[in-house]
């Protein structure tokens, strides 16, 4: 692709990306925004992690950011522009079979609270996996504001290399403000952070982007057992502590298919402290057994060949758990439709495991 057609494409989907962060900014609390935005400048500006922020510089183009997003809030997004032709913004499969032979890969879904996440990239390598495509792609010519290292869209999965170490390195910053004991402590401490940041963010992403890939293999899986409505229901349970218990509940399953077997018979402590570390709130208030198996097999000298199984244990007791809660979530939905938030919700209050 030459470059003035790259540079077209690129600013057709950063706009599709700007129209979508206008639309949800809103969504995140001023503390997780102001990181994020802080973070999103570092990587439009190109500035390596370590850089010192000028405040100044960063308020500045804050405010210009924000008054972008009002001006792009009711906006539509644009068609893609790729060899003469133009494509919807969400016919991924399309647009990658005209971007594979042009090294690039594209990626476009819903994520939490139904928002869109775009993005284009360089296409580092392309492989197969039973039914799925995997799409690793490099550096990032566009993106929102999230940018989730890893997706799952029907029998594809985009593991994203930049977007995942930047993830690491804003989870390393974070921890840094206090340097707790807990599992993401323990996962850096794995790596010479303080010696050579940025080898040790590559070896970090070398890591994680094959746990990765596990995740998404398992979600794969669990779209082959759940069927076609688990999406509808929650695109109806958006914005509602259902939908952020559906998708704890989904990923929780995801993992004790493929994720949590393969890191036991791995027995990397960096990948399981990394693991558990990155777990969402919601997932550790589900699913409190998983944290007590992890502290086990921490106090038992996890540093020194600490029994894993531990955690191939927990993940075939969790299997037919979260598969029965999910089941029992689409159930309700069937039955209630788009006012079944509450009975959904009451259901995995009472299935914690």
């Amino acid at each position: 692709m030459t470059d003035p057609a790259l540079k077209s494409l690129a600013e057709a989907v950063q706009h599709n990306c700007n129209v979508s962060d206008a639309r949800h900014g809103a969504d995140y609390s001023l503390c997780v925004y102001l990181m994020k935005m802080r973070e999103y400048y570092r990587w439009e500006k190109h500035l390596p992690y370590g850089a010192c922020l000028e405040r100044d510089q960063v308020g500045n183009w804050l405010a210009a950011r924000e008054q972008l997003w009002e001006e792009l809030e009711d906006q539509e997004l644009r068609p893609l522009p790729i060899g003469g032709e133009t494509f919807d913004p969400f016919d991924t499969g399309a647009i990658n079979a005209r971007l594979a032979t042009q090294g690039l890969v594209y990626s476009a879904g819903l994520g939490s609270r139904a928002k869109p996440h775009f993005f284009l990239g360089d296409l580092e390598c392309e492989q197969r996996s039973g039914d799925c495509a995997i799409y690793v792609s490099a550096d990032e010519y566009a993106r929102d504001l999230t940018a989730p290292p890893a997706m799952t869209l029907g029998q594809t999965i985009f593991l994203r290399r930049e977007s995942l170490r930047r993830m690491l390195w804003e989870k390393l910053e974070s921890w840094r403000w206090s340097r707790p004991d807990n599992a993401l402590g323990r996962a850096f401490a794995c790596y010479d952070f303080e010696g050579d940041l940025d080898d040790s963010l590559d070896e970090m992403t070398d890591h994680e982007i094959r746990a990765a890939l596990l995740h998404e293999q398992g979600e794969f899986a669990v779209g082959e057992r759940l069927g076609d409505d688990w999406n509808p229901m929650l695109l109806d349970l958006s914005q509602t502590p259902a939908e952020i218990m559906a998708r704890a509940v989904r990923d929780h399953l995801a993992d004790c298919l493929v994720t949590l077997p393969a890191l036991a018979e791995a027995d990397d402590p960096a990948l399981l402290h990394f693991y558990v570390g990155n777990l969402t709130a919601m997932r550790k208030e589900v699913f409190p057994g998983l944290l007590a198996a992890y502290q086990a097999w921490w106090e038992r000298g996890a540093n020194r060949g600490g029994d894993t199984a531990i955690f191939a244990a927990i993940a075939e007791r969790g299997r037919g758990h979260w598969e029965s809660v999910a089941h029992g979530m689409l159930d309700l939905y069937h039955r209630h439709g788009a006012e079944a938030a509450a009975p959904i919700a009451g259901l995995v209050e009472s299935r914690r495991m």
